[in-house]
């Protein structure tokens, strides 16, 4: 079967999502490090001595084509703001997850994640042609379902006792999607919540 997520670069005036590769690992620790991001509950952020072992996870899940993950990237500086990826990446029925996504705290409610969000579901609906894209997360992580539910995605159920976490704890999934159908209208919606931040932005 032909591979169907090939590595590319996204880009708007907002942010560049450039395909991961090792010489990200110091950008991307100084993301973490901007709000120690590692120590906060709900994520998965690594820490600095583990870095490039989840770059080279992230690599080798590209090579399995389950997965396509992104340095996250200012536009106009170059500076690496965070990561994300398109993971869980089932072609023969084609769809796929957006996940393991964290930006630097500095840029965190700036619009940086309504731009890539933008980007990448485009991407997928336009170019790779899905039949839906999958957001997961935990169900105590209000915050995360609160922001993927803005985006106009939709919840599906709540996988119980679905991962065991770091700490022996069990993580309950919750999950949404945005059917190809949906595209048009979430579309508009990222539109428009761009065009908010846009504003804000310059106003100050």
């Amino acid at each position: 079967m032909p591979v169907w997520i090939e590595p590319t670069d996204l880009e708007n005036a907002y942010v560049r999502l450039m395909p991961l590769q090792a010489a990200h690992c110091q950008g991307l620790n100084d993301a973490a490090a901007d709000g120690a991001l590692w120590s906060l509950g709900f994520t998965s952020v690594p820490r600095p001595e583990h870095m490039q072992a989840y770059i080279d996870h992230a690599l080798q899940q590209q090579t399995n084509g389950l997965a396509l993950a992104f340095a996250v990237l200012e536009k106009n500086s170059g500076r690496v703001l965070g990561t994300t990826r398109y993971c869980n990446v089932d072609a023969g029925n084609r769809r796929l997850e957006i996940g393991y996504t964290w930006y630097r705290q500095s840029v965190q409610r700036s619009g940086i994640n309504t731009a890539c969000k933008q980007l990448l579901l485009q991407h997928a609906f336009e170019h790779l042609s899905a039949s839906a894209v999958e957001f997961r997360t935990h169900w105590h992580n209000h915050r995360s379902r609160t922001a993927i539910a803005r985006l106009g995605a939709k919840q599906d159920g709540v996988l119980r006792q679905h991962m065991i976490m770091a700490d022996g704890s069990y993580r309950d999934t919750v999950v949404f999607s945005i059917l190809n159908s949906e595209w048009p209208a979430v579309k508009s919606n990222l539109s428009g919540m761009q065009a908010r931040h846009s504003g804000a932005t310059h106003e100050h």
